[in-house]
């Protein structure tokens, strides 16, 4: 693809499963030049799979965003082949069980580096160049719970955090130069990161009930899931709109949950700890928050 294209450019970060591939085949098949990156192109049979049954084509580029070099490497070959980035969308992440108490910093830092600096790293690549078009759009995908610190995820929390409050400062920093910034915070969508999240230290043995609540927010998301089709359908939404917003919530949960949350006092939110029956906390958490937790 040159750089001549009338054709806006697109980079998909994980765009292996999920999210990510749902959004690659979507853009593609609305007439965006799509990159998809995967750690893997011999991993990423199902997704190459699924673009040739949707009928696009999506140039798949080997990049790992935990890599500084990786990354630089991968966007080379992207601008050298399409001579700009016109949409950044940084999907890849990984999720990440703990308590404070049993989290180890080796585990923070790894998910830090993966779904925040992973980020950070894309949208230097692609800055330059915007800047220079005075154009362009980059997509965060957050979380929920980017919004809310969810029980027993502290340092996917964390990184989804401060996520969200690195986007609010680039949307700042940029807006002078005409480049838009969306966070888009799915609640629960079918995607492979849900069913790899299984995993919770419970070292000490004295937070059962914090996993046990973890795994039935998440059970009962699942239960109810939507498509990471909605996601992307979404992702393209916030890129084209004449009205643009910084934040979208999108899937299970996420509307209800993110518009409940400013009025949840610091109180009500300890709270909502200390109750020591999970039916008692099913019930609060349905109060604060909207959300029927309870699995069915």
């Amino acid at each position: 693809m040159s750089s001549s294209s009338t054709s806006p450019i697109a980079v998909v970060t994980g765009a292996n499963s999920g999210i990510g591939r749902a959004t690659a085949i979507h853009l593609a098949s609305h007439g965006y030049v799509v990159y998809g990156t995967v750690r893997s192109i011999d991993r990423a049979t199902k997704a190459i799979s699924m673009a040739e049954q949707a009928g696009v084509t999506i140039d798949w580029i080997e990049l790992d965003i935990a890599d500084d070099l990786s990354v630089k490497d991968g966007f080379a070959q992207i601008l050298q082949d399409a001579g700009r980035v016109d949409v950044m969308v940084n999907n890849a992440g990984v999720g990440g069980n703990a308590v404070v108490e049993e989290c180890p910093p080796a585990l923070y830092q790894e998910v830090m580096n993966i779904n925040l600096c992973g980020a950070v790293r894309c949208i230097q690549e692609v800055l330059p160049g915007m800047r220079q078009r005075n154009s362009g759009c980059i997509v965060n995908v957050s979380s929920v719970v980017g919004r809310f610190a969810a029980l027993g995820q502290a340092p996917y929390v964390a990184s989804k955090w401060a996520l969200e409050a690195m986007s609010e400062a680039l949307a700042q920093e940029i807006a002078p130069f005409g480049i838009r910034v969306a966070i888009v915070e799915p609640g629960i969508t079918k995607s492979a990161i849900f069913a790899k999240n299984i995993d919770a230290p419970n070292s000490t043995g004295v937070y059962d009930a914090h996993y046990r609540r973890l795994f039935q927010f998440y059970a009962a998301g699942m239960a109810q899931s939507t498509q990471p089709t909605e996601v992307a359908e979404v992702i393209l939404h916030a890129i084209q709109t004449a009205s643009p917003q910084l934040r979208y919530p999108v899937s299970w949960g996420a509307v209800e949950m993110l518009s409940k949350r400013p009025n949840v006092s610091d109180a009500d939110w300890v709270a909502l700890g200390a109750i020591i029956e999970d039916s008692d906390y099913i019930a609060e958490f349905k109060r604060l928050f909207g959300v029927d937790i309870a699995v069915k």
